[in-house]
């Protein structure tokens, strides 16, 4: 199959990449390099084409090298606190960069486009709900990024109504392990594991009892794979169903890296969600999908790489 993968260079799209390549799947990978790295896709073999998901010629470009058969959308801004203070700017890339792609996927007859959405900031606080949620649950997102990620989710909906491409939405879970950058706003594994390594106290805002539903890179990229095969519309819930403190996360790390954990607490960032976890029991009944690794696991393998 012919594969088109924005984002493609990132830390979640160059996994999805290397599972497309690792089944023979011939790949083109769209991706600015603003957070992506050249050097992710190194041992791939999929062809890079840089550029903005907000650009109409990069992203005829990329058509144009992939003749894709399957879209794998995956490049975003994922900052939260940006896209607080920049909301705009949010929306000309999570929304308007998603109808550039569903447009040009229509009118080159694609036959399938699976989105990366988020399973924590579309729905929003989870305290006082029955965790783990699912797709049913109330989508009330706490800021732009999220509502901005629900309003591209409605445009697939759309697209798949009025021309009757196939669209399909993968709501992840908090998402660790290689590659994953340790200096950015998200990804707390990645900031605790590095910390932990350089002998640094990692900072817990907060009182560190927020809780996040972690799945490991491997097991998402294996979601994509499996919707790009199976299953039907609308969204489907990617994560583990379980709640992890940051308290116990960070412990769990610190196990891994043979140290103590012992972090800076620092107060709370205003907006902040408390509680969340995912129902992964679509996936798992329509995808054949289910995470392989258990946070022990996946945790002693980010380690690893990180070492």
């Amino acid at each position: 199959m012919r594969a088109l993968v924005t984002g493609g260079a990132g830390f979640i799209g160059s996994h999805v990449v290397d599972a497309l390549r690792a089944r023979g799947d011939d790949v083109v990978a769209l991706d600015d390099l603003s957070s992506g790295r050249r050097e992710n896709l190194a041992e791939s073999g999929a062809e890079l084409v840089v550029g903005d998901i907000t650009d109409p010629d990069a992203i005829e470009e990329a058509f144009g090298r992939a003749r894709p058969e399957l879209v794998l959308h995956l490049a975003a801004q994922i900052d939260v606190r940006r896209s607080v203070a920049d909301p705009a700017f949010d929306l000309d890339v999570n929304v308007g960069g998603t109808i550039r792609l569903l447009e040009r996927a229509r009118s080159s007859g694609v036959g399938r486009f699976l989105f990366a959405s988020t399973g924590g900031a579309i729905y929003g606080e989870g305290e006082g709900r029955k965790l783990p949620l699912t797709e049913d649950a109330e989508r009330r997102p706490d800021a732009p990024y999220g509502q901005s990620k629900l309003a591209a989710e409605g445009y697939l909906d759309l697209y798949r109504r009025l021309y009757g491409l196939e669209t399909r939405a993968l709501r992840l879970g908090n998402v660790y392990g290689p590659r994953q950058d340790p200096h950015g706003e998200a990804g707390v594994v990645a900031i605790f594991t590095s910390a932990l390594l350089d002998g640094r106290r990692p900072r817990v805002f907060g009182d560190g009892e927020q809780t996040r539903d972690y799945i490991y890179v491997a097991d998402v990229a294996a979601a994509f794979l499996a919707a790009a095969d199976a299953g039907g519309p609308g969204a489907y819930n990617v994560g583990t169903g379980i709640e992890t403190t940051v308290l116990e996360l960070g412990r769990r790390i610190a196990e891994a890296v043979s140290v103590q954990f012992d972090p800076e607490m620092v107060p709370a960032r205003l907006g902040e969600v408390q509680r969340i976890a995912i129902d992964p029991g679509r996936a798992v009944a329509e995808l054949g999908w289910r995470a392989e690794r258990d946070l022990a696991t996946g945790l002693a393998q980010t380690v690893e790489s990180f070492r």
